[in-house]
């Protein structure tokens, strides 16, 4: 068995490093890429095939990093970023695409979810600066966050930024999709089965040896021991947004990276948001959305949309889980796995 720590969810078993049987064989290696620690497991009926689909996983994502990143100065979002109020900046159809998918997002949460909030982001600087901004200085750039100023020409091939000082980042969905194309990269390079895991987006698929499947354990965002529930993933991707990680403590009160783009203050009223969906791009982009629209708006678009899975834990605690989730989830309590209790408070014991 193989724990990995991660953002916010722990993959309990399901990958190993050796031969389980004679059908099949895992690899599991690790990297650096798009910022952070990424797994990749792949299982294939040769140990060569095995190591080449996981090299393939990892070739594609750092293909995507090179044309997503706003860390690197020589990206294609850096270029449409450095452009902003100036002119379109023809893009290759991946970041057309990620961009695309991007604004679906904020259209299904009501723009909570905004890849245009950099400027804000900015200002509060949450790790390094650990300060709070003034409401003048946030004003100052709320001009600069309009979504509707993302205008794409699907024809040429283009993204513009009607605003200067505009920018966008699609850090919080890139590895959900990443982890999408990693797994058709390792699919077509043979691969059966495997994990791709990028910091707390994980994506699952096929079978591991002896049928077995992606367990993976979502963290409590008040206990880091426990474990909120296990879950196994069948050919899905999960993605956990919290405000655990990156944050500071000022007068008693918790600033985190999550911003609400209507207050341009930290979202209120979620502790974590986990959201499991058939593919990452869309768990990793609601997950984000649906932390600033909050358990009761959130759970609604969770439950109309259908085909996506969430468990909510509100600002006082309390957890909120979707209907079908519901049917499939074992809450993990100490050393017993219990059935899941609605609407049940989780404390320190």
């Amino acid at each position: 068995m193989l724990a990995i720590a991660m953002a916010s969810a722990v993959l309990i078993s399901g990958c190993s490093a050796f031969p389980k049987d004679n059908q099949s064989i895992t690899v599991t290696r690790t990297q650096m890429h798009m910022g952070t620690l990424v797994t990749i497991t792949a299982a294939a009926p040769t140990e060569s095939v095995a190591l080449a689909a996981s090299t393939e996983g990892f070739s594609e994502i750092h293909r995507l990093d090179v044309l997503l990143s706003t860390w690197i100065s020589s990206s294609e979002l850096s270029a449409v970023n450095a452009a902003a109020g100036k002119a379109p900046v023809r893009v290759s159809s991946d970041t057309l695409q990620i961009v695309k998918l991007a604004l679906r997002v904020a259209e299904l949460t009501d723009g909570a979810f905004n890849i245009a909030i950099g400027p804000a982001v900015d200002l509060w600087n949450v790790m390094e600066r650990q300060d709070v901004p003034t409401v003048e200085e946030l004003e100052h750039v709320r001009d600069q966050i309009v979504l509707s100023g993302v205008r794409i020409d699907n024809a040429e091939r283009t993204i513009f930024l009607e605003r200067a000082g505009m920018r966008i980042d699609v850090g919080g969905i890139a590895k959900g999709y990443a982890a999408d194309r990693a797994v058709m990269r390792m699919k077509k390079a043979g691969a059966t089965g495997g994990i791709v895991a990028l910091s707390g987006d994980i994506k699952a698929f096929g079978r591991l040896p002896k049928e077995k499947r992606a367990t993976v354990g979502i963290q409590h965002p008040r206990m880091p021991e426990e474990l909120l529930l296990v879950i196994d993933l069948d050919d899905e991707a999960i993605s956990t947004a919290g405000d655990y990680e990156r944050y500071f403590e000022r007068d008693g009160v918790r600033y985190h990276h999550i911003l609400d783009p209507a207050t341009l203050q930290p979202a209120k009223e979620c502790q974590s948001v986990s959201i499991i969906a058939k593919e990452g791009v869309w768990a990793d982009g609601l997950d984000t959305g649906i932390f600033v629209l909050g358990p009761e708006r959130g759970m609604r678009l969770i439950e109309r949309l259908g085909d996506v899975q969430a468990i909510i834990v509100d600002r006082e605690g309390k957890v909120h889980m979707s209907a079908e989730l519901r049917k499939r989830v074992r809450l993990h309590l100490g050393e017993e796995e219990q059935p899941w209790q609605q609407d049940t408070v989780l404390r320190r014991r």
